[in-house]
């Protein structure tokens, strides 16, 4: 058996030990807003156990800017837009056309591909990242860094209290009513504005009929404005310290152990503020961009290890537009099929939102997404119920198992030897 195999037998004492670290940061820390206090003292707390409980030679924390609220704010533009375009479909169409398209534009941009369109409108604020590197007895041949964000999200009320199948509906039915405002304002443009002699009475009747069948998505449009509160920051016990613990629970248990990796640096990121557009792993990547190019460097990256059946490597994040990197990917299923746990090859879909794997291999990092939740939201994603008496700690367990056989794998391919057997 191997040191590595000791470490898997005991996955359940790992498992513990992340639930009871988890339950001390909710209910003894701060909140972890993204940019917040919460979040910074969370950094430093996790930064002295890496240090202090973990053996790691290397830990610093980075500090980086944002406008947090950017993130969800870019929907008070893009409903106010569309919005107006309804009002002005009934009298200068054609300006509402020109805005709902911007909105769905700053939609697209600032949710879809997490890009920086509205942020100078909200509050700078300052996020924390850690970095944390165990060094090996021998050369270093190979890298592999678990990451996982410690910043919680804002409560969305209507998850929490009529669950993802209607808080979704209500997105859906938003973006139609949207299209359904940019649709009549395009036609009444072209065909009242724009003179092309097919105004007959029928068509201008059709159209008047089309904007009084909008006036429905009107209060749909409205009840969206609420569909986050700023105020209320969950726990976010399962998203994401879930991520944050399972690098740390691999190396608490390699100290315990008594041993070191042989050619194999293990690190761990923890980027803040990924509830706010991945703005903590864009900021890591931008940091070191240059850096961890001496040897073959993997990062794993984990968020909401929750629920066992729906543990899975994401082959696409950001919803469903970036290809995370096949062969750490693969090398994770690998893992799992040595192990005999179930592990699917899965996806963050379009308006599944992203992973902070999306910002790394964006980057040029060599990077995989792991989850363990459903993609058709549960009444816990992102409300008050993600606490720290909704762990799965045998989800957890099998995670940690499948996260170090990786590592051993990965010693037994760089490693100047193999593994003790």
């Amino acid at each position: 058996m191997s040191k590595y195999d000791a470490l898997i037998e005991k996955k359940a004492e790992g498992a513990q030990f992340m639930v009871d670290e988890i339950t001390h940061i909710c209910r003894d820390l701060p909140k972890r807003g993204p940019g917040s206090e919460g979040e910074k003292a969370a950094s430093e707390y996790m930064a002295g156990v890496l240090k202090d409980k973990c053996g790691c030679e290397t830990t610093y924390i980075e500090s980086f800017k944002e406008n947090p609220g950017s993130f969800l704010g870019w929907l008070y533009f893009t409903l106010t837009f569309s919005l107006a375009g309804y009002l002005l479909f009934w009298f200068v169409p054609v300006a509402g056309a020109v805005l709902v398209a911007l909105g769905f534009a700053i939609m697209i941009a600032q949710f879809i591909f997490y890009k920086k369109v509205v942020d100078k409108f909200f509050p700078e604020m300052t996020g924390t990242n850690v970095t944390a590197i165990k060094k090996c007895k021998g050369e270093v041949k190979a890298r592999i860094f678990y990451n996982g964000h410690q910043d919680a999200a804002w409560n969305w009320p209507v998850n929490e209290k009529f669950g993802g199948l209607v808080y979704e509906m209500h997105i859906l039915l938003t973006v139609i009513g949207g299209l359904f405002n940019l649709a009549i304002c395009i036609a009444a443009a072209i065909i009242v504005d724009g003179g092309v002699g097919v105004a007959t009475p029928e068509i201008y009747g059709a159209l008047f009929w089309a904007g009084v069948a909008g006036a429905i998505f009107v209060p749909i449009t409205i009840g969206l404005y609420f569909m986050w509160d700023e105020n209320t920051i969950v726990d976010g016990a399962n998203d994401n310290l879930t991520g944050c613990y399972m690098g740390i629970a691999i190396l608490k248990a390699m100290k315990d152990a008594g041993f070191e990796p042989e050619n194999v640096e293990v690190g761990v990121i923890l980027s803040g503020s990924e509830e706010a557009g991945l703005r903590g792993s864009m900021a890591w990547s931008k940091a070191h961009k240059d850096d961890f190019k001496d040897v073959p460097t993997w990062i794993i990256s984990y968020d909401t290890i929750h629920e066992k059946k729906f543990l899975g490597v994401n082959y696409r994040d950001l919803n469903g537009t970036v290809k995370t990197d096949k062969e750490v990917g693969d090398a994770f299923m690998a893992a799992a099929k040595e192990l005999d746990i179930a592990c699917n090859k899965t996806w963050v879909p379009p308006l599944g939102g992203a992973t902070d794997c999306a910002a790394f291999t964006k980057a040029g990092f060599k990077a995989t997404s792991i989850t363990a939740l459903n993609h058709v939201l549960e009444d816990y994603y992102h409300t008050r119920k993600d606490t720290y008496t909704n762990l799965d700690a045998e989800c957890l367990a099998d995670c940690y198992a499948i996260s170090v056989k990786v590592l051993d794998n990965l010693e037994k391919r760089y490693g100047e030897n193999a593994a003790e057997k």
